[in-house]
């Protein structure tokens, strides 16, 4: 399989998976919900259930059965407050999260100045990870991008340096992480960090600072130190920089598409496709 660069390559790889995918969306009535509905359905990607419902709870509860009945295998939000949603997927007894996992959000970016999809953890779910926490970040990552035909991905431990400090603890785990990836914790990928986000994706920036990394400013995953720095980072590319996104929940039972009420139809059927792929 090759390497997935594009949004229209995972377009194409959903188009030949030889899978039946189903869709349940919660009270999708809003336009660009219904809009990038409606193209899965006109490109025949993937069968689509809308639930809707007066009450937000009740639409959550019933999508999230049909999920667990193994019915649908991707869950998206439309009309519904997050937490709304959220309350649902987490529930202990009839929810979505199998105990042990760990909710993170995964964003994908095809930017026209880089030369491949760039894929950033958490900007959306955990405001700090603990060491768990960003331990299972790095795991559903480095799963999705095998799936997408990256063979060794290479994951970029984020700092605004390329050192540590009393003030930055968390730094103290990176070290921890890729002692871990070196056995095999995370199947085949390379992990290196501190890097700060330029000599993380840029080899000149790498050796304009003489330094050396086996990741060699070629990162595919970035991981963020916290979700102020991640979120700051996904709002500054949309906002800023011709760029495509999506966005989806893992550690969940499938994936889930929990995009923003101001995200365009295209940024909708992207993190839809983006989901379609993982499943």
């Amino acid at each position: 399989m090759k390497t997935i660069k594009t949004f229209q390559e995972i377009h194409q790889f959903v188009a030949d998976a030889k899978q039946h995918p189903c869709i349940v969306a919660v009270n999708p009535s809003d336009e660009a919900s219904s809009a990038a509905l409606q193209q899965i359905e006109d490109c025949k990607l993937a069968e689509v259930i809308r639930i809707e419902d007066s009450l937000p709870e009740r639409a959550a509860e019933k999508a999230v059965a049909l999920i667990r009945r193994g019915d649908a295998n991707v869950l998206m939000k439309g009309l519904i407050g997050t937490d709304v949603l959220l309350r649902a997927i987490l529930n202990k007894v009839s929810g979505l999260l199998p105990e042990g996992n760990v909710l993170t959000h995964l964003s994908a970016f095809e930017i026209a100045s880089y030369h491949k999809m760039l894929y950033c953890t958490d900007v959306a779910v955990i405001p700090y990870p603990t060491q768990k926490q960003r331990t299972e970040q790095i795991r559903y990552a480095v799963d999705i991008c095998h799936k997408l035909g990256i063979f060794e991905p290479k994951v970029a431990l984020l700092h605004c340096a390329e050192h540590g400090g009393k003030q930055f603890p968390f730094v103290d785990g990176y070290e921890e992480i890729k002692q871990l990836s070196l056995q095999g914790e995370f199947g085949r990928c390379i992990i290196d960090g501190p890097l700060d986000l330029k000599t993380a994706c840029s080899r000149e920036a790498l050796e304009a600072k003489g330094l050396v990394s086996p990741l060699e400013g070629d990162s595919d995953i970035l991981v963020m130190p916290d979700i102020e720095a991640g979120n700051v980072f996904y709002k500054s590319m949309t906002l800023f920089t011709p760029c495509r996104t999506a966005g989806i929940l893992c550690g969940t039972q499938c994936p889930v598409v929990v995009p923003s009420r101001g995200d365009s139809p295209e940024a909708k059927f992207n993190s839809i496709l983006f989901a379609l792929a993982c499943v």
